[in-house]
């Protein structure tokens, strides 16, 4: 038996791929295997990575442009600047975004082609980016911001979910903590796009450099949903980009190593949307996932205090501030990254990893309410993103294939809420660090540590539990 291309289900039962696997009347040798999965990820994941850059830079640019000129033009107080971060995230997550739209998102990629919808979404909040170099008045940043929202929801959630459409559990984690590290790498490309276009277009034909700002990175946006829509591969059973041989071999392939692929790449019956979400909801598996993502996701509002908490702690430039926010994410991008590597060596306990990189997170988090020396606590400020995002990109990974057995109309759900419960954790985030706490910002780094802490016990016990679960199975 050639042993070079083995995976695991989530229950731990090898599956090997021979020099001539059958399953039914499919049969495949392992390079033509290997061969799909380099087609998929030549396609899938580079497109999505670079869209989750730009994502990422669209939602993070409030902070650098706050302190380019934005809160002085608008006259935004702190409390307006906090509501505009909140409005935000209440369309991306809880009350509209991801609780809602995330779900009903996932539900409407099983009936249309993601290469289409993807596309659609991206075109349009990157209009709205645009419009925001526009505006005049705090109620119209307001709007805009709303939108954005809005259609940035249906992007993590739906893209997770065809992830988990292609690829088997134990391919995961790398590529879940490739795509998120899209996010890190976003937020260092945002700070030098900032510091390079508010610095060196300010005043240019009459415009602010915060407003170029907005508008450059909007048409980034909307030069790349125009280019994604031609590449990104839709389900593996409607792909038009493959074979019929490659179609057989990828939906085999999920399907023996215990994936639930349903009818969603079909026009046969499937679950109502009340009966999915009621599956959904009653599986331990999702609160579980959902509540340690949650609590772990209260830091990531951090990245749109990184300019000011830069800024406050010695680095009054602004282009400055903002340049020097690139090192916090780059070595997170290298540790998230590599973390996906060793935790797919782990597959079935990638839960007490998260546990181990939360927990560490949470003592950085104490140790920086204590330092007040400024070139400490920016070190400090590094190794904690270490540890909250590799956490983020990590508990997605988790849950996809946590939820690998579930029905697709079920998954779709399960998949979202995590995503929807750690953005709900940004709508208090927002006015953890008001400016008149600078420069010890003491209550904010205090709430993160606590919630750090209770997502590592609370992955603890995630991990407990599914070994429990696999073991019942077994």
């Amino acid at each position: 038996m050639d042993s070079a291309l083995t995976t695991k289900t989530e229950s731990g039962q090898p599956y090997h791929s021979q020099d001539e696997t059958s399953v039914g009347d499919v049969s495949w040798t392992p390079e033509e295997e290997r061969k799909v999965v380099r087609k998929v990820d030549m396609r899938l994941i580079p497109t999505v990575w670079l869209m989750f850059v730009i994502s990422w830079m669209d939602r993070s640019n409030l902070g650098n442009a706050k302190i380019a000129g934005l809160n002085a033009d608008l006259h935004l107080s702190s409390t307006d600047y906090s509501l505009a971060i909140i409005t935000f995230y209440c369309m991306l997550s809880q009350s509209f975004g991801y609780a809602i739209c995330g779900p009903l998102s996932n539900l409407i990629i099983t009936y249309v082609r993601p290469s289409i919808y993807f596309a659609s979404l991206m075109m349009i909040w990157g209009i709205a980016t645009c419009c925001m170099g526009a505006v005049k008045t705090f109620p119209q940043l307001l709007v805009l911001r709303i939108i954005v929202g809005i259609f940035e929801g249906g992007l993590t959630p739906g893209v997770y979910f065809v992830i988990s459409s292609w690829y088997v559990p134990a391919e995961q984690a790398k590529r879940a903590a490739f795509v998120l590290s899209a996010v890190l790498l976003g937020g260092a490309f945002g700070g030098i796009i900032a510091g390079a276009v508010t610095g060196g277009m300010e005043g240019r034909y009459g415009i602010r450099g915060w407003r170029w700002l907005f508008i450059v990175e909007g048409i980034i946006t909307i030069i790349w949903a125009m280019i994604a829509g031609f590449i990104l591969p839709d389900f593996p059973a409607t792909c038009r980009h493959f074979t019929p041989q490659e179609k057989r071999i990828a939906t085999t392939r999920l399907k023996n190593c215990g994936t639930n692929i349903g009818d969603y790449d079909s026009d046969g019956p499937r679950l109502g949307k009340f009966q999915s979400l009621k599956l959904a909801l009653s599986d331990w598996r999702t609160w579980g996932v959902a509540g340690g993502i949650g609590l772990c996701g209260c830091a990531t509002v951090l990245p749109y205090f990184y300019p000011t908490l830069v800024n406050g702690l010695g680095y009054k430039e602004h282009v400055t501030a903002q340049y020097m926010t690139v090192p916090i994410w780059a070595v997170a991008f290298v540790c998230a990254l590599s973390s996906g590597f060793i935790a797919d060596r782990i597959p079935n306990h990638r839960a007490a990893f998260i546990a181990g990189w939360s927990g560490f997170a949470a003592v950085i988090s104490i140790v920086v309410c204590v330092v007040q020396e400024y070139k400490a606590r920016y070190i400090l400020l590094i190794f904690q993103g270490c540890g909250v995002w590799t956490s983020i990109s990590l508990g997605v990974a988790v849950a996809t294939t946590t939820f690998q057995d579930m029905r697709p109309e079920v998954r779709a759900i399960s998949v979202s809420l995590p995503q929807a419960i750690g953005n709900a954790a940004n709508i208090y985030g927002a006015y953890l660090f008001p400016q008149e706490h600078a420069p010890k910002y003491l209550t904010g780094f205090a709430v993160i540590t606590a919630t750090l802490a209770a997502g590592s016990i609370l992955f603890a016990l995630v991990d407990f539990g599914l070994t429990r679960r696999r073991r019942n199975l077994a």
